[in-house]
C-alpha cells in the first residue's frame, strides 16, 4: 500500500483526540505548567477542559502549539 492511501501513517497524533491531548498534557504539567509552556488564557484564566477545547479547536496556531508539546512530552517520557 501507498503513502497516498494512508496519509495519516506517518503522522503521531492520529487516533489521538485533541481531548486525551489536553487531559495528558494537565496531568503531566498541571494547568500552571501548561500556561507557562503555551501561555495562552484558557490555561490561566478559569482554566477547563472544556473551555480549552472550545478555545483550541477554533484556533489553529494554539492548537499546533499544543500539539507541539504533547509530542514533545511524549519524546521526553
Amino acid at each position: 500500500m501507498t503513502n497516498s492511501l494512508h496519509p495519516q501513517h506517518n503522522n503521531p497524533l492520529h487516533g489521538i483526540t485533541l481531548k486525551t491531548i489536553v487531559t495528558e498534557l494537565v496531568a503531566h504539567y498541571g494547568w500552571v505548567g501548561l500556561e507557562k509552556a503555551v501561555p495562552i488564557n484558557c490555561f490561566s484564566h478559569d482554566p477547563s477542559i472544556k473551555s480549552s477545547l472550545t478555545f483550541l479547536r477554533k484556533t489553529p496556531w494554539a492548537r499546533e502549539r499544543v500539539e507541539g508539546l504533547y509530542l514533545k512530552m511524549l519524546r521526553d517520557d
